[in-house]
């Protein structure tokens, strides 16, 4: 099954930050691309070992 997660890049300084808020994992990279694919391979290593499961979702009453 694949999954669809969102990435939030800031640049600081020299370098990019990536994090995918969904599952908490974070990356860095000198380029856009490069942190996007650092964290890409960061989240998926951090899938391997703790999987979110079918989340389900529930209302306040």
């Amino acid at each position: 099954m694949s999954r669809t997660f969102s990435a939030v890049l800031h640049k600081e300084g020299n370098i990019y930050v990536a994090d995918c808020p969904e599952v908490g994992t974070v990356s860095q990279g000198f380029t856009v691309e490069e942190a996007l694919s650092n964290l890409r391979e960061a989240t998926e290593i951090y899938l391997e070992e703790f999987p979110l499961g079918d989340v389900q979702r529930f209302s306040r009453r």
